[in-house]
């Protein structure tokens, strides 16, 4: 068998329908950045999956800038999560609003 366009579109669309519900449902702030990775991940798996679909290279090279932002928005994420642990010892979104100045 071979994976055409609609079987890569349908595990994107899982993985970004996984993340979104990791978002939504929980309270936790490393549930939900596992969430946004998780998405922005499956967004990915769309961008390679339509650049080889139409057999050009502009796609994959859209996935290489996103994985760069991606990578930022790691590093001020995960300083930030540690910043609320430090300060209140727990991971949970209510205490974001402790951080405010």
């Amino acid at each position: 068998m071979h994976a055409t366009l609609n079987h890569y579109l349908v595990v994107s669309v899982l993985l970004f329908s996984l993340g979104l519900f990791g978002v939504l449902a929980r309270r936790n702030l490393l549930v939900i950045y596992m969430g946004l990775e998780l998405m922005l991940n499956a967004a990915n798996l769309a961008l390679v999956a339509f650049s080889r679909y139409n057999a050009n290279l502009n796609g994959q090279v859209m996935v290489f800038f996103t994985i760069t932002v991606a990578a930022a928005e790691v590093s001020v994420g995960l300083a930030l999560i540690v910043a609320l642990y430090r300060k209140r010892q727990t991971a949970h979104v209510e205490d974001l609003t402790s951080l405010k100045l």
